[in-house]
């Protein structure tokens, strides 16, 4: 077993944003725990609450190990103390507010209830008496959001207020984009060897792909984490996690890989080529997981060989991706016993499988203990299943409601019925099928006719599209109850993302509850179900893109894009163009904020030429729109104005406006892209796109309308008209609330301002637009920020400034592979200048040290002047 789990237990909370811990009772303070939580996460903090938790965990772990990574702690109170587990004195609610550290911030709140339990008054009595908390009364969930908002905003400002004159906050060189290498919430058990072996493996740099075999259960993905872990060392420019179970066209693999990378898919230039300049002499590794479904595309991959020839690369399939280079490693079911000593049930209670069985069933229920009467039953369950690490997990979680005896009895009944009744799987697979089939025999029916629906769901689904998917099935069962069960079983893996609650459903268990659908003749039921889901959320999400609540927009799709994905790729199929195209439509801007707009090229390409029957001609314009915008970048021509124009005419007849402007705009785009553009041309459709932007109140498309246009004014050197367009261009973007297009325009304006001598005006908008583009994510925006900054210190004749600033930038643009046209770039004759006139060694020695700043790391110098601590010494 592991220790008391803290900082280093691998229980982490939601995020690493400033966390707020919430205390109350469960049941009787819900709608009290839903107003507190919406209301932390409108301040854009995380709240860590029980329900978010990781269910493999006992609760006493989880929530001392919840609060040890909180910042502040907030109480609240109504008329129950809470339920007293066995062996305890207290409840959890107070001995969560024990255990929460004297320095951490209280904020207790009581609600005005007439009486309350004996020992809750007792708490309460001693809060009152406790000079380090703070303590109010609310009377309805809304006042009680309110009175929280305020407090932590307040709390905020007074803790900011006093750490500007403290030290500087650690900063982190992890890329923005990067995938992340998966955090999982339990401990590896009894692949100490393959761990091994696999290193050894990639140490040798002739093996350049290593593919993690095997069938589904068997660890394939746990076992690749775990070495993505442990390789940090051997690969010093990182590991990218890339998830492939949610791409199923070839096509997508590079952008998909790309996107991992922090290298965006904005078309305008060959994929392939721009992976080739961020890979270029990076040694680090790249890890694809569960490949299977994308055999086809193992071509693909070995053409990266040759544009990233430092790079390796750790897959993980089913089936072997048979090109060359390819190293195969399979990994084994989990021992079951000695094999010294096969029969010796003292010897088999040490192998992995039982430490695993033993080590989940705790979890689930922490008064369980392995005894010499329950051992012989616990050896013989992990025989029966074959060492398969999910099967074990699946028993383990029935440990609750079964003793190993009734167990083991139960699965040498069943287990050998289901598994003769699956001859036509391998041999390993059948076991893990029937070990499933037997885990949901177990549930009551409506929970299986949810899990069944839910089988459809891509990984990663919300618990607000689980709400809507029920009442589009009817289903009949507690949805919150249901989900208990069925987490608590392992047939569903629950994650926090930003404080969401994210669900998930493993691949074998997934393709159990589809066949199940299949045989009961159910499953494009259940597929059009979840469309109508996902089509409602664009639909709703959509408007929020361009406006205020852009942030907020983009953090939910982004949880559920896995999903769009699935519902675009079944409308796709099922001939309904209108609905898949109009799902695209409505999130245009987060496609392209995201880099995705060649990928819905592609959807788009799929939907017309399937579609079942004559298209409208907006869905006909709107995949005309997509496919002009992907080609303008990759094979750009004349002949696309003449079909967005076209595409706008179209949009203009069926009544959609704001679909007219976007054509328009971007026809003046498509033009600037060819070879002989005619610009006065291109400025007529910017400026009517523009106008149209503007009647429509779309400052968005206003404002990236305007900024297209001040560049081809400072082409042309009229730097007052390309003022005045840039500074109109913020203007429209502020108005709508779009931080992402307003930052753009500020570079372009802080350009102008600087060209123009105004070099302080410039300097606030480039530590604006800094700052903006940190929390939105954006590399480029962040790039362009730093280049700025450079220029600036180069006129102050600041050599290690400048050059810390330039090269940071550079290494993020040749990192993500976008670059701004030559024509554009003008922060390197500034560095230039002051090479001749200065200390050319000392700036080009800042330069190469800017080269190893991270991201966030080089932002945070550009914002407060504190360099890392290296280089400060």
């Amino acid at each position: 077993m592991t220790g008391a789990p803290g900082r280093g237990s691998g229980i982490r909370t939601p995020d690493q944003r400033l966390r707020v811990f919430a205390s109350s009772t469960l049941r009787e303070l819900e709608p009290e725990r839903r107003a507190v939580r919406a209301a932390i996460e409108r301040l854009q903090l995380a709240p860590v609450m029980f329900e978010l938790g990781a269910r493999p965990h006992p609760p006493r772990d989880l929530y001392r190990a919840y609060l040890e990574q909180s910042d502040v702690f907030v109480g609240i109170y109504g008329e129950r103390y809470g339920w007293v587990a066995p062996g305890e004195e207290v409840s959890g609610l107070e001995d969560e507010y024990r255990l929460a550290p004297p320095a951490m911030p209280r904020l207790i709140y009581l609600r005005d209830d007439q009486e309350r339990e004996p020992r809750l008054a007792e708490l309460i009595a001693r809060i009152e008496r406790d000079d380090t908390a703070s303590y109010k009364a609310f009377s309805t969930p809304d006042d009680l959001a309110a009175l929280v908002a305020a407090d932590l905003a307040t709390l905020l400002a007074e803790r900011f207020d006093a750490s500007r004159a403290g030290p500087a906050p650690a900063a982190t060189s992890v890329d923005l984009l990067a995938a992340r290498i998966p955090s999982p919430y339990t401990r590896l058990i009894g692949r100490e060897r393959e761990l091994a072996d696999v290193l050894a493996l990639l140490d040798d740099r002739s093996n350049r792909l290593v593919t993690l075999l095997g069938p589904g259960g068997i660890g394939k993905s746990r076992l690749a984490i775990a070495v993505a872990q442990a390789a940090g060392d051997r690969f010093p420019d990182g590991t990218a996690f890339v998830a492939l179970e949610n791409v199923l066209e070839p096509e997508l693999l590079l952008p998909t890989i790309g996107a991992a990378i922090g290298v965006r898919d904005t078309g305008e230039q060959p994929l392939e080529q721009r992976l080739a300049i961020a890979l270029e002499g990076r040694r680090m590794l790249i890890v694809l997981d569960n490949f299977e479904q994308l055999l086809a595309a193992a071509p693909i991959l070995v053409r990266l060989f040759t544009v990233a020839p430092d790079a390796s690369f750790l897959v993980t399939s089913r089936a072997l991706l048979r090109v060359r280079g390819e190293r195969a490693f399979e990994v084994p079911p989990l021992a079951t016993h000695d094999p010294a000593s096969p029969d010796s049930i003292a010897r088999a209670s040490t192998s992995p499988a039982v430490e695993l069985l033993i080590e989940r069933a705790h979890a689930v229920k922490p008064d369980f203990e392995a005894t010499p009467a329950t051992i012989g039953a616990i050896v013989g369950i992990c025989r029966v299943l074959e060492g398969l690490p999910l099967a074990i997990e699946l028993a383990a979680a029935r440990i609750r409601v079964l003793t190993p005896a009734a167990m083991l009895q139960r699965l040498d009944r069943q287990l050998p019925l289901l598994v003769d009744a699956s001859r036509d799987l391998p041999p390993r697979q059948r076991t893990l099928r029937s070990t499933i089939e037997w885990s949901t025999g177990l549930l009551a029916e409506p929970e299986r006719r949810m899990l069944r629906d839910l089988s459809v769901c891509s990984p990663g689904f919300s618990l607000e599209s689980i709400e809507a998917l029920a009442e589009a099935r009817g289903w009949d069962v507690d949805v919150y109850a249901a989900l208990e069960t069925l987490v608590d079983s392992s047939l569903l893996e629950q994650d926090d993302v930003d404080g969401q609650a994210v669900f998930s459903m493993l691949a074998t268990v997934r393709e159990h509850g589809v066949e199940q659908l299949q045989a009961a003749g159910e499953e494009d039921a259940a597929r059009d179900a979840h469309a109508a889901v996902y089509a409602a959320l664009a639909r709703r999400e959509g408007r929020g893109l361009g406006f205020s609540d852009q942030m907020d927009a983009v953090g939910r799709l982004n949880l559920e894009r896995g999903n769009l994905r699935t519902a675009v790729r079944h409308l796709t199929r099922a001939g309904d163009a209108e609905t898949a195209a109009d799902v695209a439509w409505r999130l245009f801007l987060y496609w392209w904020m995201g880099a995705h707009l060649t990928e819905v090229a592609h959807w788009m390409e799929e939907a017309v030429a399937g579609a079942a029957r004559p298209l409208p001609p907006r869905t006909r314009a709107i995949a005309a729109f997509f496919v002009g915008w992907r080609d303008m970048w990759a094979a750009p021509s004349h002949d696309i104005p003449t079909s967005l124009l076209a595409a706008a005419d179209a949009f203009e007849g069926e009544g959609d406006a704001l679909g007219a402007a976007m054509c328009i705009a971007t026809a003046g785009f498509a033009e600037i892209t060819t070879a002989d553009h005619d610009l006065p041309r291109a400025s007529v459709w910017l400026e009517e796109g523009a106008r149209r932007f503007r009647a429509l109140g779309a400052g968005w498309g206003e404002s990236l309308a305007l900024v297209a246009l001040a560049r081809i004014d400072a082409l042309a050197g009229d730097l007052a008209s390309a003022t005045e367009r840039s500074s109109r261009a913020i203007a429209a973007a502020a108005g709508s609330g779009d931080r992402f297009a307003a930052t753009v325009a500020m570079h372009h304006l802080a350009r102008m301002h600087l060209f123009g001598g105004r070099i302080e005006e410039a300097e606030q908008l480039l530590l604006t637009a800094t700052a903006d583009s940190v929390a939105l994510r954006h590399e480029e925006g962040i790039a362009y920020g730093l280049e700025g900054l450079a220029a600036i210190a180069a006129l102050r004749d600041d050599e290690e400034r400048a050059g810390v600033l330039a090269g940071a930038a550079a290494a993020i643009r040749r990192r993500t592979a976008v670059f701004d046209a030559p024509e554009f770039v003008f922060h390197t004759r500034y560095l230039d200048e002051l090479a001749e006139r200065g200390d050319a060694a000392r700036l080009r020695a800042a330069e190469e040290r800017g080269r190893d700043y991270g991201a966030v790391e080089a932002a945070e110098y550009a914002l407060t002047g504190r360099l890392r601590p290296a280089d400060a010494a």
